[in-house]
């Protein structure tokens, strides 16, 4: 395990207090969630592909046609084996603002507290939220929400991005070529892990973190 940076006191402080919130029980009261966004481009063939024949694979040539790019908010709820992906043109702070709000007053509309995981990209502060919505209504949507930054270059701490791992694997290892078609086949991934609950098992302790990564931290002397 390695990572960019040093690894000081706030790193440390940060990283403890995700291995803690990861460490506490499965609570419908208090989910926690796990938010990363994923870039796609989208691929078109160049021609049409030779379709399978018997004892023979179909055949699409090596050439491609780029068609634009689009975004993905992923959330995965590790716990409770749910996860919620949602398909925009653009990653920008109104975006965000507007997918965190959907989670907030629809799949989550009837948690006391939610406990949001992010990386520290300019969209994922509380600031995003007075600039799209206005200091009031930003209050009011986030005063069940707490939020929980990975320390910087430590995006690893993120469970949504093992969940991004395996949604490229499963369903975006292929040429997806416009919005209609990634947007049914996204969908279709989705439900079937949903209805099979897979969860994540995070087994990564501050005793493991300590034990791998001690002989790199530095002294809040040297801070």
């Amino acid at each position: 395990m390695w990572c960019i940076g040093a690894l000081t006191q706030e790193y440390r402080q940060r990283m403890y207090a995700l291995l803690e919130l990861y460490a506490r029980p499965m609570s419908k009261a208090e989910p926690v969630i796990c938010i990363d966004e994923k870039s796609l481009q989208f691929i078109n063939h160049s021609r049409n592909s030779l379709p399978m024949a018997a004892h023979n694979p179909s055949k699409q040539d090596y050439e491609y046609v780029r068609n634009g790019t689009t975004n993905l908010f992923v959330v995965v709820e590790p716990k409770g084996g749910k996860r919620i992906i949602l398909v925009t043109e653009r990653r920008g702070k109104i975006d965000f603002v507007a997918f965190i709000n959907g989670l907030l007053t629809g799949a989550y509309a009837k948690a006391r507290r939610i406990h949001l995981v992010l990386d520290n990209l300019n969209t994922h502060f509380r600031k995003c939220f007075d600039d799209v919505l206005g200091v009031g209504a930003a209050k009011k949507l986030l005063r069940r929400v707490q939020f929980h930054y990975t320390p910087k270059h430590a995006s690893w701490l993120n469970m949504a991005e093992i969940e991004i791992g395996i949604l490229s694997r499963q369903c975006l290892d292929r040429r997806i070529g416009d919005r209609e078609l990634l947007q049914s086949e996204v969908e279709a991934w989705q439900q079937t892990r949903n209805a099979e609950q897979w969860t994540i098992e995070w087994n990564f302790t501050r005793q493991d973190a300590d034990r791998k990564l001690g002989r790199h931290y530095v002294s809040q002397l040297a801070c």
